[in-house]
């Protein structure tokens, strides 16, 4: 068994800013890096179009041509990136152990944990069930939208991203419902505000799903109740849009970090990527629930790499910090 265990000297776990920015850190500074991309290569910024407020993109960017540039970048400085999952760890001795695809074992020095948040559903049997079908239920309207233009739809939510999904369908769709559970939105002022002032969106305030409608192949519409009077009715639309927050992917680390009630994970130092293990660090959306934004997931993408830079340095005499990784 021990011929068929790889060590690494630093494992990254997820892709996107984070674990990119991550690899490239790590990789200027000598620590042979490996990165398994996961199960969404390059992260939820693949599923968004134009990237228009991370700095040095004057002209805006997409987000898979990010996500291809970030990766060419660490690829440049070495850091080895594969295919592939996570999907067991024992972080319960001095040796960080992990599986990948239930398969290869690792064993590494050092682990930065940029596995990111995957998108939340209302949990409703017809949405999943529609969900599965690929019959009209979708949780990223970037990707989706375009198949629903001149359509009419509906999408659930009120923080910035239902706003910004909700204005992005509004450029291809006919008609847009939005559905606001409470009477206001939870979004900043600035995103509420282009929502309400776009005229073929219309707000549903105090209102709820009740059922995703549809013939048994595709979404027919919705029926949703107003919260306050208990009253029902139903929209007709080809396309549901569910944005309602993120889970972050940090179930099989249970056990052996420290978690909020949310599945984020704390940050045993604040101000550090510090895990409650030594030699674990986290960076991006996995610990991020407050900012959740990809210049922030590549700055603690950073700050993981330094620390786990620093850390290989205090237990090995003959590894020396790079100067390289601060220019």
């Amino acid at each position: 068994m021990s011929d068929t265990i790889e060590k690494l000297k630093c494992l990254i776990i997820g892709s996107g800013p984070a674990g990119y920015t991550a690899a490239i850190y790590a990789s200027r500074a000598n620590m042979a890096p490996v990165l398994y991309q996961g199960e969404q290569p390059g992260g939820q910024l693949t599923t968004t179009n134009d990237v228009e407020n991370f700095p040095g993109y004057p002209d805006g960017v997409t987000g898979p041509e990010m996500m291809i540039q970030l990766q060419k970048q660490a690829e440049r400085f070495g850091t080895d990136v594969r295919h592939g999952w996570i999907t067991k760890v024992d972080f319960s001795g001095d040796i960080h152990k992990v599986w990948v695809n239930d398969e290869k074992e690792i064993h590494a020095q050092t682990v930065i944990i940029s596995t990111g948040a995957s998108a939340k559903y209302l949990g409703l049997p017809s949405e999943q069930k529609y969900l599965q079908l690929g019959g009209g239920v979708s949780a990223c309207a970037v990707c989706d939208g375009f198949f629903y233009r001149n359509q009419e739809v509906v999408i659930v939510g009120a923080g910035d991203s239902a706003c910004e999904e909700a204005h992005y369908l509004s450029k291809l769709c006919k008609k847009v419902t939005m559905l606001v559970r409470r009477d206001e939105f939870r979004a900043s002022k600035i995103m509420a505000q282009r929502v309400i002032n776009t005229k073929n969106i219309e707000i549903l305030y105090n209102t709820e799903t009740d059922e995703v409608l549809g013939d048994g192949h595709v979404v027919t519409g919705v029926r949703a109740f107003n919260n306050q009077t208990n009253e029902k009715f139903v929209i007709e639309a080809t396309g549901f849009f569910v944005a309602i927050g993120h889970k972050p992917n940090t179930d099989i680390f249970k056990g052996y970090l420290d978690l909020d009630e949310t599945g984020y994970i704390i940050n045993a130092v604040p101000g550090t990527s510090k895990t409650n293990v030594e030699g674990v660090f986290v960076s991006g959306d996995a610990a991020d629930h407050v900012y959740r934004q990809a210049i922030t997931a590549a700055g603690t993408g950073c700050m993981a790499a330094l620390d786990a830079e620093r850390y290989l340095a205090a237990k090995d005499s003959d590894f020396e910090v790079a100067t390289s990784t601060y220019n």
